[in-house]
């Protein structure tokens, strides 16, 4: 009986150090290709995917705001409209791959930390974060295949929107559901005030390595960066309030995608000045976003 159990013991011990040694090789393989050039090359063509569409979405934003005409437009919005442009399904396919690599990218960092950003809170609200960053971009992949080969459900103006409150509607049929949209409404509410820290601090765009810019325009790209992320931060953060709004009335109309925020900050005294100002933001982190892609490289 003994010696059976020494020889089961041995066994467990044995598949215990098998089962670590597959998981240290896991860690290091995935870290591997967090930095391998494909994946590296993939993220760099979602940032420009990503900056493209704010870029546009602030464009559009601005006209608006300077000839008091004309339609504001959420993602999906945008990438109907450069659909519709010559060589426009060209584009489409560029951003399509972007979107997918900066999806992938997004749940890397989540899910296997090659950024090290630990497992603390702070940590886990960070990788959080790249999750639902993930998840947001891997959204837009679906409507924009289906816009390149003009398939049902393809992207659309305002229907961001309209997919946010049917989410909503959904939510609110489970138990607790409105709490659930109102925690959601907080993430937003977070999000929105976290980018306003980031933009603030001193140590702003810390895994940008300036290898093929020197330090003035290092210093311009950083000033860009921060009125982008500070424009951006608005949008989250009544993104964020409306998701409040909904939860406490129990009312997913309430809820806004971006195009429906943007809108009231127009319907608001002073409102043509006030979008003019987030719209300036909104291309600023487009342009932000595209720089990176071109100039950004991750640091181990």
């Amino acid at each position: 009986m003994r010696e059976k159990k020494k020889i089961m013991r041995e066994v467990f011990i044995n598949k215990m150090a098998i089962q670590t040694k597959v998981v240290k090789e896991i860690k290091k393989d995935t870290k591997a290709l967090a930095f391998s050039p494909i994946t590296e090359n993939l993220a760099r063509l979602g940032y420009g995917a990503r900056g493209l569409i704010y870029g546009m979405i602030g464009i559009l934003a601005l006209m608006v705001a300077l000839s008091k005409s004309g339609k504001l437009e959420d993602q999906q919005g945008v990438i109907a409209s450069i659909g519709q442009q010559p060589i426009g399904r060209i584009l489409l396919g560029i951003i399509l791959i972007g979107l997918i690599g900066y999806s992938l990218w997004g749940l890397i960092r989540a899910f296997f930390d090659p950024l090290h950003k630990g497992k603390d809170f702070k940590g886990i609200l960070t990788r959080v974060g790249f999750f639902i960053s993930a998840a947001a971009y891997a959204i837009l992949i679906l409507p924009t295949y289906n816009y390149i080969f003009s398939n049902p459900n393809a992207a659309q103006n305002g229907a961001q929107g309209v997919q946010l409150q049917n989410i909503i509607s959904t939510i609110f049929t489970i138990p607790l559901g409105k709490y659930i949209v109102g925690i959601i409404g907080l993430a937003f509410l977070g999000t929105g005030a976290y980018q306003v820290y980031k933009g603030l601090r001193h140590n702003f765009a810390e895994r940008f390595n300036p290898y093929a810019l020197s330090t003035k325009q290092v210093r311009i790209v950083k000033i860009i960066g921060r009125i982008g992320t500070l424009g951006r931060s608005v949008v989250f953060f009544l993104v964020g309030l409306f998701l409040m709004f909904a939860a406490y009335s129990s009312n997913s109309s309430k809820a806004k995608g971006i195009d429906g925020v943007l809108l009231v900050i127009l319907q608001q005294p002073y409102g043509h000045y006030l979008l003019g100002i987030v719209a300036l933001g909104l291309i600023a982190f487009g342009a932000y976003s595209i720089i990176g892609g071109f100039w950004f490289k991750f640091k181990r």
